[in-house]
């Protein structure tokens, strides 16, 4: 499995401090509100203080759901992605518009990180003990799954997904339905179900094309193909695909376009490796001017493998460090896609013979 096939573990209790909260009508909603309510919900305790009662957790929530849509916002580059996730959906609480403009900025995506990894652990806690009542949850699992899935941290994308999904089908919200509905499909296919991502996938279409949600469909149109692939079901990969970027060309979306590209790549590798090293170098023009590292990153490494296929590793070899070179200058953690490259490279230096593995040394520990 190439880089451009990776599409979207448990914390111990931790407590920490985001950026400025969201000011609350009647309260102010604080880091420490929001620690006091994860406290009473790890241990099973509905006893929040004086007059607080079912309100503190719900105003916890909320603060948690306004500052991890700022740090989905400073994860994730600008693009139709991006604004799809963030778009209000029937369920969404009134206040959360103005909750998240009053949340400061985080100075940076590694920034944004570190605050996920310090309240992971309070907001899955609240999550599993006030799913069933609080309309932030879908909120907080949709801003929250992007950093997970690049993160590797499975178990904790399965609670907040299973989650939102419940949540958002007893507020009859169509839209944050279908998230969830992505989110699992993501969450499977890192897990390597590829059956059950596909089937999760499927009732997401079903949702968007209702809904008439162009944008969304064109890219899980892309992540079907990209499924259908990886089951050995290439003809019907390729039909998908081609509608995929049938619908990018239609919106104007040189990001999915570019996708496309790549999974037409990985589809043709199969086949015809130097057609797919074409595709691979159409998403790569693309990603070098819309200036996006992770098509940039999976373009290189996809014509890394491509030229491995072909038995060139000398032509693979400079792909996978420009590869390499491009997320090592960046600030997300793309932990999947880096280590598919390193696998390839290391593929390569082998096939021209200059890697031997590590060596012993009598200095070393």
């Amino acid at each position: 499995m190439t880089a451009g096939t990776a599409a979207s573990v448990t914390d111990s209790y931790a407590r920490g401090t985001g950026p400025a909260a969201p000011g609350a009508p009647g309260s102010a909603v604080s880091a420490d509100s929001a620690d006091s309510a994860a406290s009473a919900g790890s241990t099973g305790s509905t006893d929040a203080g004086p007059g607080e009662g079912d309100a503190v957790p719900d105003l916890a929530l909320r603060w948690y759901a306004a500052t991890a849509a700022r740090s989905y916002q400073a994860i994730v580059e600008p693009s139709a992605v991006r604004s799809d996730r963030l778009r209000t959906t029937p369920s969404e609480p009134d206040a959360h518009a103005a909750d998240v403009a009053a949340a400061a900025d985080f100075g940076s995506a590694d920034e944004a990180h570190a605050w996920i990894g310090l309240e992971l652990a309070n907001a899955v806690a609240l999550v599993e003990r006030y799913a069933q009542a609080s309309a932030y949850v879908p909120l907080l699992a949709r801003y929250l799954a992007v950093s997970l899935q690049r993160g590797g941290r499975l178990g904790e994308l399965e609670v907040l997904g299973e989650a939102a999904l419940g949540a958002a089908r007893r507020l009859g919200d169509e839209p944050a339905e279908a998230f969830a509905l992505l989110d699992l499909a993501g969450l499977h296919f890192l897990k390597g179900r590829a059956n059950d991502s596909l089937a999760l996938l499927d009732r997401a279409l079903e949702i968007w094309r209702r809904l008439d949600f162009l944008s969304c469909l064109c890219r899980g149109l892309g992540n079907r193909g990209l499924l259908l692939e990886g089951l050995g079901r290439y003809e019907e990969s390729g039909e998908t695909l081609r509608q995929c970027l049938e619908y990018a060309r239609v919106l104007n979306d040189p990001h999915s376009e570019a996708i496309t590209y790549s999974n037409l790549g990985n589809l043709y590798e199969h086949t015809d490796p130097r057609a797919a090293i074409e595709q691979h170098r159409r998403s790569l023009e693309i990603g070098e001017a819309i200036g996006d590292v992770v098509v940039r990153h999976s373009a290189h490494c996809n014509i890394g493998y491509a030229h491995l296929t072909l038995g060139e590793p000398d032509a693979a070899v400079p792909h996978f460090e420009e590869s390499l070179r491009i997320l090592g200058g960046h600030d997300n953690r793309h932990w999947q896609g880096e280590r598919q490259t390193r696998l390839g490279l290391v593929r390569a230096l082998r096939g021209q013979g200059t890697w031997r593995g590590p060596r012993a040394s009598a200095t070393s520990c």
